[in-house]
């Protein structure tokens, strides 16, 4: 089967390698790879130890970003290797400072994964909660390297768990230890014999958390959100959840919207826009003396979501009609209540968060709209909700240093 695997994953390159010449993420990803082993020979210091951490994207990465930022504080006498597979990782963190060393992850091939380990040499490996390459992992564990994954999730659907997968679970026999967000999957891998796993949370709640902290002031948003009306924030909004918040807001003078979508380009900026029926402006064209005179703002811009969330009374997170939901803890962690669409089953802090009256899920414009209207008529309610979710993010921060005192002073240096 591991022959298989290994042919599908050729073909997987072929399709990339055909789609290049048509597609701009596509090219990217075969151009990044290409450049990975000059990389690697230019920028490894032989004379060093490495930490490999691999993000498959800019989430992975921000959920590994604290680990990173610790471990460079109580270790430095290690490096980082920083790698991505997908170019909306890559291409937005590749001058990231915390990292010694970032490129593209080469396809799972025997011949790329020899390569790349022969030129970087870790002599430690961190995944980063969905990383199954079946080849690398292989390779690792037959050198010794110490390979671990942390912030993961199982479920009983994926393929490790049908009665056809048991090949593949054989990946995870190479961790020297998994490092999983909830008791769930600890269970679920138990009875599969997978024993070295420890329940440690999520090291994006403590991402999240630092990110509030040091959060930075925009005037121009903070003058908008000054007046009395409720702000409502939709974060990383697709199209279908655009045309559910939109119209609700052009119908309700008292809601002010911050609208910030996944995709900026043009053309959907465009389509927002068309939209909406208010006064509305993009960030880029806003200023402290005109910022008063709208009642929505479009984020044109990437980075400062995180930051923005901090002046409203309600958001709403976008990607639940798609292939599934963004990140809740970012808006969360500001004690205000969160909104998402149907397809969060995924995402572990989602359902936490419906748990604990700080989340709410709708399946359409009417229940979105009962929603909202009961947290605006009911500003006690919209409080309360609000604390609980950012108490949730508070009380369940802190997996990184449980993750890193395992690896460095307890079980899982020496855990099979």
């Amino acid at each position: 089967m591991r022959l298989i695997y290994t042919f599908a994953i050729h073909l997987y390159a072929f399709s990339v390698e055909v789609a290049s010449f048509f597609v701009k993420r596509a090219r990217m990803t075969r151009v990044g790879q290409w450049h990975t082993n000059g990389i690697l020979r230019k920028k490894i210091d032989r004379n060093a130890d490495y930490v490999w951490f691999h993000a498959a994207s800019l989430g992975e990465f921000e959920q590994g970003r604290p680990m990173m930022e610790k471990l460079k504080t109580l270790h430095p006498e290690y490096k980082i290797l920083l790698t991505f597979f997908s170019p909306s990782g890559y291409e937005v963190r590749k001058n990231y400072a915390g990292a010694d060393v970032i490129c593209y992850l080469p396809f799972d091939t025997p011949f790329k994964v020899k390569k790349f380990l022969n030129l970087a040499r870790p002599k430690m490996a961190i995944f980063i909660k969905y990383e199954f390459w079946l080849n690398y992992l292989t390779e690792l564990k037959k050198h010794e390297i110490k390979t671990y994954i942390v912030s993961a999730i199982f479920r009983p659907e994926q393929l490790f768990f049908r009665w056809y997968g048991g090949w593949y679970r054989k990946a995870l026999e190479c961790y020297n230890r998994l490092f999983v967000q909830n008791e769930e999957s600890k269970t679920l891998l138990a009875k599969y014999g997978i024993e070295n796993v420890e329940v440690c949370g999520d090291t994006r709640l403590d991402r999240v958390v630092e990110i509030q902290k040091q959060a930075r002031l925009l005037p121009e948003i903070q003058l908008f959100a000054e007046d009395r009306k409720t702000i409502l924030i939709a974060g990383s909004s697709w199209q279908e959840d655009e045309e559910i918040i939109i119209p609700y807001f052009n119908e309700h003078p008292d809601l002010k919207l911050i609208i910030a979508p996944h995709e900026i380009h043009h053309e959907h900026l465009l389509y927002i826009q068309s939209l909406i029926q208010r006064p509305f402006v993009k960030l880029s064209e806003a200023t402290v003396e005109n910022i008063g005179a709208f009642d929505c703002v479009i984020i044109d811009s990437f980075g400062l979501l995180s930051a923005i969330y901090r002046y409203g009374n309600i958001a709403y997170i976008g990607g639940g009609f798609g292939r599934g939901i963004h990140n809740t803890p970012e808006a969360a962690v500001y004690d205000i209540p969160v909104i998402f669409g149907p397809k969060y089953q995924k995402f572990r802090e989602a359902k936490d968060l419906i748990a604990c009256g700080g989340g709410f899920t709708v399946n359409g414009r009417p229940e979105f709209e009962a929603v909202i209207g009961e947290l605006i008529s009911n500003p006690v309610k919209c409080r309360e909700s609000g604390r609980s979710a950012g108490e949730f993010i508070r009380k369940n921060a802190g997996a990184t240093d449980k993750i890193l005192k395992e690896i460095f002073e307890g079980r899982a240096l020496g855990a099979k």
